[in-house]
């Protein structure tokens, strides 16, 4: 456990010596300027510190926190090449450059690989560990039990203390006997079940892990309140829990959403629908009567209304905007067959995306009548608003799109909406545009 204060200065020294290494080999007659060297470290260090990069936790592991790496390498990479714009450097120097960032991500990211496999093996030997005891015992001892036995870990679990008897090797005695043995046995952390302990009881716990250097955390008793993702905020000095800190509250994760949305948004208007547009309104022409648009009012963040654009893929009728589309539905051009087979239609929700309508991933937006019903019926319905509609979303490649068919559907549908809402990373984006692309060139049972 002993100086672990070393790992942050020592990660730092790490990552900075090979920012510098690989500048100074692969373009040294940029690198070797004083401006150039001070900026490639103080805007990593900046960058770095912002994100909260260096300090890790004890369940830390190098693909749980790979999210965090990416975004971190995407900043830093929009820092990397703007100064070179702002610097005037030639752009034959371009690719040369996009090569250097990427042997630097490569090197970092390899580092960073380096470090948790020699924690964890310097912990699988003995070292880096904590003693552990938990005060109380509910449902939640065995979960935690079966932590702290992860030997890469670094926990030694002790055992655990309850005014109820246990023959079990692992039970240690009651409360009043459970403050001795932690002073007399190096225990680092204590882990308090508060349910199991009387009001009085926890103030004294409280107070001696204060008074003797101990780590206590507490396990609240209320599983549905406390598994939100929840911030503490202090009104004076009243401690207020928010119950649902969502990570698109904050402006630079809006910031990094929005940016994706607009590159990605872009890329598709001028690379596919430019053409396509045109295309498509040939066909549609040839095929049925209609406008090439089908454009229908939808409920998008915050409930607010905005008009949703598709190529349009059914007769014309009034029935389209208040009735979802079933299989084998009559009102279904041949060309839209073609059309919602291949998700073609949906094509057109990039201006959405391009104007700040939609996202490109995220909860699908429906039909207002739609929406009028489910936040009656559905619980939980009204949070997939607290985002922007996508044009996918986690609910959609995990097989929910298209026609609901039993209350089920639309059940399964709003819990994963509500998932990506709470979870949501700009990993997570990119790993369900890359699902729904295969799921599309695949074949999608419910795509009609």
């Amino acid at each position: 456990m002993k100086k672990s204060y070393l790992i942050i200065p020592i990660s730092i020294g790490v990552h900075l010596t090979i920012i510098n290494i690989v500048l100074f080999y692969l373009t040294p007659q940029t690198y070797l300027n004083e401006i150039n060297i001070i900026y490639y470290n103080l805007s990593w260090l900046i960058i770095a510190y912002s994100f909260n990069f260096y300090p890790t936790r004890r369940k830390e592991r190098f693909l749980t926190n790979i999210h965090k790496v990416l975004q971190l390498y995407i900043v830093y990479g929009l820092s990397y090449f703007a100064f070179f714009a702002v610097r005037q450097f030639q752009s034959a120097m371009l690719q040369k450059q996009i090569y250097v960032f990427g042997v630097i991500c490569l090197c970092l990211l390899l580092s960073r690989a380096v470090f948790y496999s020699i924690r964890s093996r310097y912990r699988l030997v003995g070292g880096n560990f904590i003693n552990v005891v938990v005060i109380g015992r509910d449902r939640n001892l065995k979960k935690l039990r079966a932590i702290f036995d992860e030997p890469d870990l670094g926990y030694r679990y002790k055992g655990y203390f309850a005014n109820q008897y246990s023959p079990s090797p692992t039970y240690l005695g009651t409360f009043s006997e459970s403050l001795i043995y932690i002073q007399n046995n190096k225990i680092d952390e204590i882990y308090c079940t508060v349910s199991q302990l009387e009001r009085d009881e926890l103030k004294k716990l409280i107070d001696f892990a204060d008074n003797n250097f101990k780590k206590l955390k507490i396990i609240p008793d209320n599983k549905e309140v406390f598994t939100r993702a929840m911030s503490l905020e202090h009104y004076g000095t009243i401690p207020v829990l928010n119950l649902r800190e969502l990570p698109l509250e904050k402006e630079y994760n809006r910031a990094v959403k929005r940016s994706f949305d607009i590159i990605f948004s872009s890329f598709v208007i001028i690379f596919l629908l430019s053409w396509l547009t045109p295309l498509m309104f040939i066909l549609l022409k040839i095929d049925s009567k209609g406008d090439l648009f089908f454009k229908q009012k939808r409920h998008g963040v915050n409930r607010k209304v905005f008009f949703c654009y598709k190529f349009r893929s059914m007769t014309a009728s009034q029935s389209a905007h208040t009735a979802m589309t079933t299989l084998n539905d009559q009102r279904v051009t041949r060309i839209g067959k073609f059309m919602r087979m291949t998700s073609i239609d949906e094509l057109p929700q990039f201006y959405n995306v391009f104007l700040g309508h939609m996202s490109v991933v995220g909860p699908r937006p429906h039909m207002e009548i739609q929406t009028g019903e489910y936040q009656v019926s559905v619980d939980k319905y009204l949070v997939r608003h607290f985002v922007k509609p996508g044009i996918t979303g986690l609910a959609q490649v995990k097989g929910y799109r298209g026609e609901i068919i039993k209350k089920a559907d639309i059940v399964n549908r709003v819990r994963l909406d509500i998932f990506y809402v709470e979870k949501w990373t700009l990993l997570m984006d990119v790993q369900i545009v890359v699902q729904t692309v295969k799921n599309v060139l695949n074949g999608e049972e419910k795509a009609y």
